[in-house]
């Protein structure tokens, strides 16, 4: 019983410094780049509620953080994004539902999503590298001597 004890007390503690010292700092600088972000909140406290409708994206810091309270929502329709990847990987929420496959009792919902998500993902990098192609340089005030011309 004392050994559980302490390993919640250091599970406690390796989050709360990891909020302090990875989580918040991330956020900040989030901010600093036009982001708006907010956070930490407890997983269960916001799927729970379900205020996890007022955000365009949750991210979570381990898998069953975020997934376990999202899939319990939104089982038949969710998506499962990776973002950060240079190719576009998005799965229905439910998996891969070897359990039911071929009983025809699945939805198809969740996987109608992922598809709609992948090609909207594809659409807006498309978009962004359109508009990014060619754009005006900038000079820092700094490289222009200080001046302002």
């Amino acid at each position: 019983m004392m050994q559980l004890f302490i390993l919640e007390v250091e599970i406690l503690y390796m989050r709360l410094n990891n909020d302090q010292t990875v989580i918040i700092p991330a956020l900040k600088d989030a901010e600093k780049q036009g982001i708006i972000c907010v956070g930490p909140y407890p997983a269960d406290g916001l799927f729970g509620s379900g205020n996890f409708k007022k955000f365009d994206a949750v991210l979570a810091m381990y898998h069953d953080q975020g997934l376990v309270p999202f899939k319990t929502v939104s089982m038949d329709t969710g998506v499962n994004y990776t973002a950060g990847l240079s190719v576009i990987r998005t799965s229905p929420d439910h998996g891969t539902a070897y359990d039911i496959a071929g009983k025809n009792t699945a939805s198809e919902e969740s996987l109608r999503q992922a598809l709609f998500m992948a090609y909207d993902i594809y659409q807006s990098r498309k978009w962004n590298a359109e508009i990014s192609a060619n754009s005006l340089k900038t000079e820092h005030k700094a490289e222009r001597g200080g001046r302002v011309e």
